[in-house]
């Protein structure tokens, strides 16, 4: 029999600790997973309490609807945590909302889905399988220079172009439908750079990202969370790689009050304070990374609304 891949909830305790959970209170978990952060969050509910449950990924759904649509105090919504505004549950603003972003371990370890280069499967990678392109699909018709953007902005990878070219040459022949196939191309094309790496580790990255609309979904959820939540409340955010860490950081600077612009053009009126950082970012202990070495490149970041 098949050993069962547990899920290990990256930076558990310190994210939940984060929302300053009140038993009375009004969360929003905006990327459910497997459940892990949920659970911590509903253990510190009390009866009158109410959590929200978003995912994108029709499978993290059916977990979520068959452990929690019995409890009352649970709502549960198939969408993508861009849209928590759009949904009539969260009309009345919220004490606290996590996020956990990119892709989760059960996306990971289910090779079908398509995300990693670490068995051969269909080159899907959608977090959610109802809509939109595959990353098969994009590499059938998309050009070499749209292929090489997508690397270069979204995987930071400097072999961009030269993986591109050969992406375009190689379909001519044979349509590139295999995660097998694309990450033998990459290797093939730019070797094995970097000791412990896989070659094709900053692709599968930035075409997942694409593919999924990671960052544009960022933005919004941003956006949407800083007008939902209620003076006083919460925002916890995992994130796993520059560009997602950046937009976090970048976003709780610009609505911290601070004085924009360059020293060199003119001064700039700051605008109202509306958000505040808790602490420093945070990062995984050495006891979680000896458990979960996945959770290596996770930043937690908190904010408190102030008006």
């Amino acid at each position: 029999m098949a050993e069962r891949l547990v899920h290990i909830p990256v930076m558990l305790g310190e994210a939940v600790e984060g929302l300053a959970v009140r038993e009375g209170g009004r969360y929003l978990d905006g990327t459910f997973g497997r459940g892990g952060h949920a659970r911590a969050v509903l253990s510190r509910l009390g009866p009158d309490g109410r959590l929200l449950l978003m995912d994108r990924d029709p499978q993290a759904i059916a977990t979520a609807q068959a452990e929690f649509a019995a409890d009352p105090r649970v709502s549960i919504r198939h969408a993508n945590f861009s849209s928590m505004a759009e949904w009539d549950e969260t009309g009345g603003g919220l004490d606290g909302i996590l996020l956990d972003l990119g892709v989760s371990s059960p996306q990971l370890d289910e090779a079908a889905r398509g995300f990693s280069f670490m068995a051969d499967a269909p080159l899907d990678m959608r977090m959610d399988t109802t809509q939109g392109e595959s990353a098969a699909d994009f590499l059938a018709h998309a050009s070499d220079r749209e292929i090489a953007d997508v690397l270069w902005v979204f995987g930071e990878e400097r072999f961009s172009r030269k993986i591109a070219r050969a992406i375009v040459e190689d379909r001519a022949e044979t349509p590139i439908t295999r995660t097998g196939q694309l990450a033998a191309l990459i290797e093939r094309v730019v070797g094995r750079r970097e000791p412990g790496k896989h070659p094709a580790t900053r692709s599968f990255q930035a075409l997942r990202i694409y593919v999924n609309g990671e960052l544009d979904a960022l933005a919004k959820g941003l956006e949407a969370a800083l007008s939902l939540l209620k003076v006083g409340g919460r925002l916890s955010v995992i994130s796993f790689h520059s560009l997602e860490d950046r937009a976090v950081k970048l976003f709780i600077r610009d609505h911290s009050g601070r004085v924009q612009g360059s020293r060199r053009g003119p001064p700039v009126a700051a605008a109202p304070a509306r958000l505040a950082a808790v602490g420093k970012a945070q990062f995984p202990s050495d006891a979680e990374l000896a458990v979960n070495p996945r959770s290596r490149s996770a930043v937690l970041r908190v904010a408190e609304k102030l008006e």
